[in-house]
């Protein structure tokens, strides 16, 4: 293994135990906040780890249970009206996704907006840090995977907050800011670069310091104690044996009918999207700056998503919290994203004891960290600097997710991304100047369909009795909508005493030029 992962894995290696410390609450969360088996979010989080991870063509994203998805889980298993059911939808939508990924529809995510990722990235990282403030206190009443606005608990985000400050967990508060401590030194570049110091990852010792400081309690601060809803919380699996026995088998028996394939090209479609915003994503963050094959990663997500659903899991995408996790932790290949799958299977038969002593206090520590790398305030100023198209679709974007959820949070960044880059392109594509009444209108390149509304206006303030040339030297395309916007501006231009130039064309306007 060494000879094939070289220098890189003893990045992997330690990588790959902080994405699992992040993945496994995540798991369990998002397949309860779904209203599915606990155990379904772990098999999702074991097969995007294993299978995904080591088909797909990205160095660094890791797969797993999306957040995204719990509500479309949810009310996908309420219509369907079972489970099994709902797997058997999932096997499908696999498989829709595998036939988008071999026809190459990947390569929509090429499209996605910079300021809409960037925003994206940043939401994600604020909604981490808003989320794990309750958990850091001792208030566990939300699950640790719901990253929506309005809370399955029937409280939002931000009252979440205002009740975990009024009955929070004095013991919970000492571990969190314990973790973080540990943490931050763990951080330091002295460190991680040390060649005893480094080799283990500072968010282990947070989750060691915080299951030993919890045992301490009972001697010295009994009421201190974290237990119950304030500990990760396992499904009883003690043998591979107990285990065959938690996996649920998909019930194919409503194939024939339209609500089981609504439920599966939507699967398929949201999930796609997801993953090819997280990959866009995670590209970005990718310290080596590495491109992931996007129709390559839809083969990848519909094959995990085919298996995940054949066994009892989740739906599959590339998610960008453990992703990130992986790559502010150092990972260098994709051997970390399939480590930490391997570990989510063997360490919960091997340890569970063990596993279910961690406070959700020290974990919120590791996710603050992680937020904080996400959104930090550097990111803001960064695009403010790059001008209003740049920064207010980011804004927007931030504010949009950080107030509903991810999928609707994108869509509404990706409608104000379209405003500014469509502006942008008018501003690019044509050029209008005045000069003592006379009026230049330049083409320059390609002048598509985009422009009309835009160019429509401009003539329309052309006042009358002015002189305009209509310059095309530099168009290399001129699409047929603007040809016609421009044959009715000469049309109408006698009616307005308007003495109209045209240079450049390839071919008349009209025939009373």
């Amino acid at each position: 293994m060494n000879s094939l992962f070289g220098d890189n894995i003893r990045y992997d290696l330690k990588s790959s135990l902080v994405v699992f410390l992040v993945a496994l609450p995540l798991c369990l969360g998002i397949a309860i906040a779904s209203g599915a088996p606990p155990m379904s979010g772990l098999i999702a989080g074991i097969v995007g780890g294993i299978v995904v991870g080591s088909i797909s063509g990205s160095h660094v994203s890791v797969s797993g249970p999306a957040a995204g998805l719990t509500v479309v889980v949810l009310d996908s298993i309420s219509s369907l009206g079972t489970f099994e059911l709902f797997l058997a939808s999932l096997v499908i939508a696999g498989l829709i996704q595998l036939i988008l990924g071999i026809v190459k529809a990947g390569v929509l995510g090429y499209y996605f907006p910079h300021s809409v990722i960037k925003g994206m990235l940043t939401a994600i990282g604020l909604i981490l840090i808003l989320k794990q403030i309750p958990h850091a206190l001792g208030y566990d009443k939300d699950t640790m995977g719901d990253e929506t606005f309005l809370q399955s608990d029937n409280h939002n985000t931000f009252t979440e907050i205002w009740y975990a400050f009024e009955f929070n967990s004095p013991g919970a508060i000492l571990i969190v800011l314990v973790a973080l401590g540990i943490i931050i030194f763990f951080e330091r570049p002295s460190i991680i670069n040390h060649r005893i110091l480094g080799v283990v990852p500072g968010a282990l010792w947070a989750v060691l310091s915080g299951i030993l400081i919890n045992s301490t309690f009972q001697f010295w601060k009994p009421d201190w104690i974290l237990d119950g809803e304030h500990l990760v919380t396992l499904p009883s699996v003690n043998s591979f044996g107990e285990l065959g026995n938690l996996i649920t088998f998909p019930d194919f028996s409503l194939i024939s009918e339209s609500t089981f394939w609504i439920v599966a090209v939507t699967l398929a479609v949201i999930g796609s999207i997801e993953t090819l915003l997280s990959i866009d994503a995670a590209d970005k963050m990718d310290p080596q700056k590495r491109i992931t094959p996007n129709s390559r990663e839809l083969v990848a997500q519909g094959i995990g998503n085919s298996v995940s659903g054949l066994i009892g899991g989740l739906p599959i995408t590339a998610v960008i919290v453990r992703s990130s996790a992986n790559i502010t932790s150092g990972a260098k290949t994709k051997l970390s994203a399939i480590l930490h799958g391997i570990l989510l299977m063997v360490l919960i038969l091997a340890i569970p004891g063990i596993l279910s002593k961690i406070p959700l206090s020290c974990l919120a520590a590791i996710l603050f960290v992680v937020g904080y790398k996400l959104a930090k305030p550097s990111i803001f100023i960064s695009l403010y600097q790059q001008g209003k198209a740049q920064f207010i679709p980011f804004v927007v974007t931030v504010f949009a997710i950080l107030l509903t959820d991810l999928l609707i949070g994108i869509g509404i960044g990706m409608a104000f991304g379209l405003f500014f880059v469509i502006k942008t392109n008018f501003q690019k594509a044509i050029r209008i100047t005045e000069r003592n009444g006379n009026y230049l209108v330049q083409l320059q390149k390609d002048v598509s369909f985009l422009n009309k509304a835009p160019l429509m206006k401009e003539l329309e303030k052309i006042p009358y009795g002015s002189q305009v040339v209509i310059n095309a030297e530099k168009a290399r395309f001129i699409d047929h909508d603007i040809q016609e916007v421009l044959n009715d501006f000469i049309v109408t231009s006698f009616d307005k005493n308007i003495e109209v130039t045209t240079e450049g064309f390839r071919y008349k306007l009209t025939k009373s030029l």
